[in-house]
């Protein structure tokens, strides 16, 4: 409790004191809404913590449509504002595995760090003996017909839909990435250069800016010249809705992946809902609850 500080609704001068408490060799973590952290205080992280690249840590959680709180509340291109912002490294956790390691990552890095962080009731997706690394990728999954990179809550439900298209034929080389900033992992440039069908990125952001546009980059200065198929929210804001009906709303789900897939081969797969749900992947899920406020 003594190394504990409730700044209140008062974000921005919460990052103004984070970055004076940095300056004192102190080390700030600091947590809130992405949204009210980003958007809200964008000014005082580039100037008192950015620009003298101070070790603050800065956990912004119930990232894009992981909140029912409706635009106002939703970060949905933190990523794409934060990816700018010299000195920045970017992380987001995609399970409880990620969430174990993410600290031990930020510690080590000797400047800012926003991590997109879940909350709450939070899938084990990959072991809890196997933790997170930096600036690496973490494969899920081998095949030469298409490259698939996700990341956050995007990972789950492409797990459900690869393991499906496997059954039906179709395998997928799947990447969750944990670091989005910097993204510099040249597994995915080997994968896309051989993948038969393209790359597709998988993200809980507008898709600008954030994953898809890193993967973009990545393949463009590597002179790799596949197709690549964006998903995420496309250039629109969402709305107040439970998670479950907004992945669906935005094309975030595994039936969405699978339909994706079915666009890029012109292939039916036959693949159902009743199928892609029959498969849990994770300890537990939770049930729809709507995240309190």
């Amino acid at each position: 409790p003594d190394r504990f500080f409730s700044m209140g609704m008062a974000e921005q001068n919460m990052m103004s004191l984070a970055g004076g408490m940095a300056r004192e060799g102190y080390l700030p973590h600091v947590h809130t809404f992405a949204v009210f952290m980003y958007r809200r205080a964008l000014d005082q992280i580039e100037m008192s913590i950015a620009y003298p690249n101070l070790k603050v840590r800065m956990f912004g959680f119930l990232p894009g449509i992981t909140t029912p709180g409706g635009v106002s509340h939703q970060a949905i291109n933190d990523i794409g504002v934060l990816r700018s912002v010299p000195n920045m490294t970017l992380l987001e956790t995609g399970d409880a595995t990620d969430v174990e390691s993410v600290l031990g990552i930020a510690h080590e890095i000797d400047g800012p760090v926003y991590v997109r962080m879940l909350r709450k009731e939070i899938p084990r997706l990959f072991p809890a003996d196997d933790p997170t690394r930096f600036r690496k990728l973490r494969r899920l999954g081998a095949g030469a017909d298409l490259t698939l990179v996700t990341s956050g809550i995007c990972t789950e439900e492409a797990m459900r839909a690869t393991v499906s298209l496997r059954q039906h034929g179709f395998s997928t080389d799947h990447f969750h990435a944990t670091t989005l900033k910097p993204f510099d992992d040249e597994l995915i440039v080997e994968s896309a250069a051989s993948a038969r069908f393209g790359v597709i990125s998988m993200e809980n952001h507008n898709v600008l800016g954030g994953l898809g546009t890193a993967v973009s980059e990545l393949l463009t200065e590597h002179g790799v010249g596949a197709r690549l198929t964006r998903m995420g929210l496309q250039d629109t804001y969402s709305h107040g809705a439970s998670q479950s009906y907004l992945v669906k709303e935005h094309g975030l789900d595994a039936i969405s992946l699978v339909g994706q897939i079915e666009k890029l081969t012109g292939e039916q797969f036959g693949i159902d809902e009743e199928e892609l749900s029959s498969a849990p992947l994770s300890e537990f899920t939770a049930q729809g609850q709507l995240e309190a406020l």
